[in-house]
């Protein structure tokens, strides 16, 4: 199983490093997730300046690490959701072997997720203890939810030595376009970046519990259309179909775009807006990440774990008795929790 290795600069940390401490992190499995992770690539860069940083990442993931500087090489993990498949672990993890990593920092809290570390010997291998695991990890912690309630400061406290304290809050995560990249990406799709720019993503991986109705992003692209902005839609293939629906309610300048790009081109487009909409999905994390003002509409979720981290971005939730249930379908069947959340309480956050 060869590793798939994604140079992301040229020399230095652009080529497979020599740094006496080498670090691999196994990634998170969402987009939103990885993103959250920024801020503990910072602090082991901040730590050592000179550490090499791998990160084995599903390819789903690998366009939001990619915009991050701090990561030396983004290596491919090719097993899916729930796929164990012990034997293709072993070689890929005996594979690594030869990369002599000091340290890995293990984000999932999954059994899987810590066999490839273990399998790679490599020496240090650290990580919260769950799911049956504590055999393959060495450097365990034990996850303090009242001390780190957000996701974003569990992973960076990961970076600490054990029983080390975060000082000060989490900074938030950010992410760096590539704007030659972004030039590229607007010619291809014959974009331009007049009249201003809104994106709107109107789909959320995780299922319609998460989707603020069409007819509502309907009513927001309206208005964003008669405030002088065009209309970018945003999202993956499988967005497509929602977002054809809501560009088919609406007369002016809208684009639907979604499938159209990769990931990165997603994170280099969004940093080309100036006003973002979105469901609680990975793309509101890419919207907080890059400091554009942001709208996030939360439904059967809820902002107290993975809220948008950015000082530019404003959450709206109902905060109804039923919610948050965290189920992909409404277990009522009246989704009330977005049906009755209106556009007007969404627009007035501008």
């Amino acid at each position: 199983m060869p590793l798939l290795w994604h140079p992301l600069y040229s020399g230095g940390r652009g080529s497979k490093h020599n740094s006496l401490n080498k670090i691999l992190v196994i990634g998170a499995a969402w987009v939103g997730d990885a993103v959250l992770s920024q801020p503990l690539f910072a602090a082991l860069r901040k730590q050592s300046p000179d550490c090499g940083i791998d990160v084995l990442a599903p390819s789903w993931t690998q366009g939001v690490l990619a915009r991050m500087p701090e990561i030396t090489h983004i290596l491919d993990n090719p097993f899916g959701h729930g796929q164990l498949r012990w034997i293709a672990r072993r070689a890929l993890g005996k594979e690594l072997r030869r990369e002599h990593y000091q340290q890995a920092i293990i984000l999932p809290n999954s059994f899987k997720s810590a066999l490839i570390p273990w399998f790679a010997q490599i020496p240090r291998r650290t990580g919260y203890v769950g799911e049956m695991r504590h055999f393959l990890l060495n450097d365990k912690r034990d996850l303090d939810r009242s001390a780190h309630p957000l996701m974003v400061e569990r992973f960076a406290a990961l970076a600490l030595p054990q029983n080390g304290v975060l000082q000060g809050p989490v900074p938030f995560p950010r992410l760096h376009a590539d704007l030659e990249a972004q030039a590229a990406t607007l010619h291809r799709l014959n974009l331009t970046l007049n009249p201003p720019v809104a994106i709107l993503c109107p789909g959320a991986e995780f299922g319609p519990a998460k989707r603020w109705p069409v007819r509502h992003f309907a009513t927001a692209a309206r208005q964003l259309i008669g405030q002088g902005f065009q209309i970018w839609l945003l999202g993956s293939k499988k967005d497509h179909p929602i977002a054809a629906l809501l560009s088919h309610e609406i007369d002016g300048p809208i684009y639907n775009l979604c499938g159209t790009t990769n990931l990165s081109e997603a994170v280099d487009l969004m940093a080309a807006a100036q006003r973002v909409i979105s469901n609680d999905s990975g793309l509101m994390h890419v919207a907080a990440a890059l400091d554009i003002p942001l709208v996030a509409v939360f439904g059967s979720s809820s902002p107290e774990f993975t809220p948008p981290l950015s000082n530019q971005a404003q959450v709206v939730t109902l905060k109804l008795s039923c919610s948050p249930c965290f189920k992909r379908e409404c277990p009522l069947g009246h989704l009330k929790c977005l049906e009755d959340l209106t556009p007007d309480r969404v627009m007035a956050r501008w």
